[in-house]
């Protein structure tokens, strides 16, 4: 198990195109949720993923969150198999790098509520009542350094 970061000019076209049907497969096909993926933020975005026997197993993105200076924001947090501990790993991982990497003052993510354990598990805390994402149930979480 190998975990990589890199900016998306880093990234190979073999990476990008891997990382890019991992997140479909399970936020559009899995969950049947058809959204707008490739939202523009991914050129800003540092990309951290797990591979495992040449495979992404999980992935992530971090990136500065708009109008809050220090706040790193984590997304589209993803894995390929469950129950396997890759969750635990890329969440642990991505949030290592983003403070080697960015120094934050604390985190902010949007969790789709039945995943509010997960994140709660690293220190994260619900900020805000539920809301609708593409039909998914949300909520705002924070974690601070």
């Amino acid at each position: 198990m190998k975990t990589c970061a890199k900016t998306f000019s880093e990234l190979t076209n073999t990476e990008l195109y891997e990382i890019m049907r991992l997140r479909q497969d399970v936020f559009v096909v899995e969950q049947s949720c058809p959204y707008f993926d490739l939202d523009g933020v991914d050129y800003r975005s540092l990309h951290v993923f797990i591979e495992d026997s040449g495979v992404i197993a999980a992935y992530l993105r971090l990136f500065p969150r708009d109008g809050e200076e220090g706040v790193v924001q984590v997304g589209r947090v993803v894995t390929r198999e469950r129950k396997k501990g890759y969750g635990a790993a890329i969440l642990s991982e991505g949030l290592r790098i983003a403070r080697e990497r960015f120094s934050p003052s604390g985190f902010y993510l949007e969790a789709q509520t039945y995943a509010v354990g997960y994140y709660a598990r690293e220190g994260f805390k619900v900020v805000n009542d539920e809301f609708l994402e593409d039909g998914i149930p949300h909520v705002q979480m924070r974690k601070y350094e």
